[in-house]
């Protein structure tokens, strides 16, 4: 049978007039709503108000105007079922095929700064839903589009054959279940907690359930290897704009927000190279390129194929320096034109624009897979200023050890356990990451400093962890550090204490830790 009677209802109106002009060529009848009737009309679109449709006026400021017998019997009964037949001729109704409903933009009015609970609990939508499910429901009938991506498709099908093929009206159908889904969750998530970012929290503090619906944004080529499937879901590119360059992959995704997270923790103007979630190198300085210089030179081979990440506009000069390497991703807030120029020579090199900050984006919880199920943590956002730290050696540090130990601090947050990282005030001069062992991470670092061709001496350490045994800070103090900045905690600290005294290390306690698995 051919769709004879379409029903349109929607908030996001882009491209809807074409695609209505399209139905009505067809000598499809449009039912239609509000502004979208305005719309259409405006747009010499015949279309029956659904108030005419239904004899019944729209009221409550618009509040009840689809929820009527003549709209859900239209969609929910079963063509060719005797008893339904009917059921819909004795009262009346007629048969409605083809649905077009987007739904009130709350997620959107509750991003906005400023909005008040009545403002959004306004933008719940109740009637749109309905229909949309209703319709879905009764898919083997009836197709209903909730995304404008699908008016050409379906039109396309309705010119050939007059109506949309089974198959189609299923994925349609699936694709409406999805959304008002995500659209539920978001509403019971922000009344929940007042935002829309959280689920209500339980007396122990975390959830008594949780859960997530979040839309596809794009199919990635492969996972972490190439056997493995893998899509990103959400609102990445929210805070990018791919300014060049060819699709990020899973591994670019993963690298991109390691290093997000990391430049956060900087206001200076900073540079800072990733690879494999990790930090290479970190520099600072007023001029990028001297920034870049420091980066680069703690370690001049793990950068080949990593993420570069600024957080100031990108000039020509650190364009020209960072060009030779090969880079996979920068990420920057802006972009000089002769900097961006010069690096769009590069075909494979991906170019990001920051457009938003991206520290604490999306949720204050992040959760991971675990056999049966997932693990769920608050994520770990802040740290302890030095004015919360405490000497706890002979030697308090002095004002550049100071300064050294709060750059080593805000890089070492960022690196996997176990985690040392050597630096001065401005740069990171070893970073060890990853081992089993924490005395073996100061002993890679500090022979990384040396493949580098940088000296330690006057240097300071900062460690993610406590120490365990004092061979750490030995090490330490031996290859040249003068300084140490670590939580604190162990059974063992006064033996690590001790050790610092005896070779004149300043040592500051924390008392919160950043592990990273």
């Amino acid at each position: 049978m051919k769709i004879q009677r379409a029903l349109i209802s929607v908030s996001e109106k882009e491209g809807l007039t074409d695609f209505a002009k399209g139905l009505a060529a067809l000598g499809i009848e449009i039912i239609s709503t509000g502004g979208t009737a305005k719309l259409l009309s405006q747009a010499g679109i015949r279309a029956v108000e659904i108030s005419e449709y239904t004899g019944f006026p729209e009221i409550l400021q618009g509040r009840v105007k689809t929820l009527h017998p003549k709209v859900h019997g239209g969609l929910l009964y079963r063509r060719g079922v005797k008893s339904h037949e009917q059921a819909i001729a004795e009262h009346g109704i007629r048969a409605i095929d083809l649905v077009v409903v987007n739904l009130y933009p709350f997620k959107e009015t509750i991003q906005k700064q400023g909005v008040t609970l009545e403002e959004a609990i306004e933008q719940i939508d109740i009637g749109g839903p309905s229909m949309l499910r209703s319709a879905a429901k009764n898919h083997e009938s009836v197709t209903v589009i909730v995304d404008p991506e699908d008016y050409a498709p379906v039109l396309e099908e309705l010119k050939k054959h007059g109506n949309t093929t089974l198959e189609t009206r299923r994925r349609l159908a699936v694709k409406v279940f999805e959304t008002t889904a995500q659209y539920d969750s978001t509403i019971s998530l922000y009344l929940g907690s007042g935002t829309q970012r959280e689920p209500k929290r339980s007396k122990d503090g975390m959830p008594e359930k949780f859960e997530i619906s979040v839309p596809k944004a794009m199919d990635l080529r492969y996972g972490e290897n190439p056997h493995q499937k893998a899509a990103m879901y959400g609102e990445f590119f929210r805070f990018y704009d791919q300014l060049h360059g060819k699709e990020l992959s899973y591994n670019n995704i993963l690298d991109v927000t390691a290093a997000a997270e990391l430049i956060g923790e900087f206001g200076e103007p900073t540079v800072a190279i990733l690879k494999h979630n990790n930090p290479c190198g970190v520099g600072l300085a007023e001029k990028l390129a001297d920034a870049w210089e420091k980066a680069l030179a703690t370690d001049r081979q793990a950068p080949f194929g990593g993420i570069i990440i600024i957080n100031r506009a990108l000039d020509l000069e650190l364009a020209e320096n960072i060009s030779e390497i090969f880079s996979e991703v920068i990420v920057a807030p802006h972009y000089q034109d002769n900097a961006l120029e010069l690096l769009k020579k590069k075909k494979n090199l991906r170019l990001l624009k920051q457009k938003l900050p991206t520290v604490h984006s999306t949720s204050d919880l992040e959760f991971r897979y675990c056999v049966g199920g997932i693990v769920l943590q608050e994520r770990d956002t802040g740290m302890a200023s030095p004015k919360d730290w405490k000497v706890v050696t002979k030697r308090a540090p002095t004002e550049q050890e100071a300064i050294a130990l709060w750059f080593g601090w805000r890089v070492v947050k960022h690196v996997k356990s176990n985690a040392i990282v050597y630096a001065s005030n401005d740069r990171t001069l070893g970073i060890g990451a990853g081992q089993m062992s924490r005395v073996d991470s100061a002993k890679i670092s500090a022979w990384k400093a040396e493949e580098a061709g940088l000296t330690l001496e006057g240097s300071v350490v900062a460690s993610d962890a406590f120490f365990p045994f004092s061979d750490g800070v030995i090490a330490a103090a031996k290859a040249g550090a003068t300084a140490v900045v670590q939580p604190g905690g162990s059974v063992r600290d006064q033996e690590v204490i001790d050790a610092c005294n005896k070779h004149n290390v300043a040592m500051v306690f924390t008392y919160r830790r950043h592990f990273r698995h």
